[in-house]
């Protein structure tokens, strides 16, 4: 069997035993994963690459190493779920890194962390002055939950005393050029409505759009495949609203 052949035959092999693990480990999105995890996955990726491309060892005790990782892997998933007080050592805890305005200067030495590493963390929450900032906790995914003051909270409709209404999710009543009739069925509409809409403006076929969707609240949006848009070429081409 030619070098080539094995290569694809473990390769294959590698891709359906990594599909399988992470579809048993693989719950997080990579931007909540632990420390741990995300080591954890490196290591199983790098087992697998080397049972792909290795040749000068056989195969098995890859897959050997690789079930094994998997399943020291799931044990620790286990038993974090289980067990409280070994997922407070195994995933770690959220620690409060700002009280009542106040950066805990402690709390920042045991973690690990300087004021640069938090006031990176709270610009991206769109925080730049920390006099804002009720409370702060850095999540044991490395992610920062800020509480503001409550002076510095945005205005919402129910502070204002507006009632709104849901608008709802979009629902697509044509795709590609292609009308979705059951959806379109589901908003109690039909295709007379539908094209009612679209000749007020000026498409006269489905065919000329990309995209078109209706909320409950009775948004209707349409996306022309041809939107005549002049191309621009430079800035101070753009002119703005004003």
């Amino acid at each position: 069997m030619s070098e080539g052949l094995v290569v694809a035959v473990r390769a294959v092999i590698s891709f359906f035993t990594l599909l399988i693990f992470a579809k048993i480990l693989g719950k997080q999105q990579l931007s909540q994963l632990a420390f741990f995890d995300y080591v954890l996955g490196i290591t199983i990726g790098s087992i697998a690459a080397e049972l792909t491309i290795d040749l000068s060892s056989r195969a098995w005790p890859h897959w050997v190493g690789l079930l094994t990782w998997a399943i020291l892997g799931y044990l620790m998933e286990w038993i974090t779920l289980k067990w409280r007080y070994a997922a407070k050592y195994i995933v770690g805890e959220p620690a409060v890194i700002i009280m009542n305005g106040k950066i805990m200067e402690n709390v920042l030495r045991k973690m690990r962390f300087t004021v640069s590493d938090v006031m990176e963390l709270l610009r991206n929450k769109d925080i730049f002055d920390l006099s804002q900032v009720d409370f702060a906790i850095l999540e044991s995914n490395g992610q920062l939950s800020v509480l503001r003051k409550p002076e510095y909270e945005p205005l919402t409709a129910k502070d204002m005393k507006i009632s709104k209404k849901s608008s709802g999710i979009s629902t697509e009543l044509i795709y590609d050029g292609i009308l979705i009739e059951e959806n379109l069925r589901q908003l109690n509409k039909d295709t007379k409505w539908l094209m009612k809409q679209l000749k007020a403006q000026g498409i006269k076929d489905i065919s000329e759009v990309f995209l078109a969707t209706l909320n409950p609240a009775g948004s209707f949006y349409v996306d022309k495949y041809e939107d005549h848009i002049k191309k621009i070429t430079d800035i101070g081409d753009f002119k703005g609203p004003y």
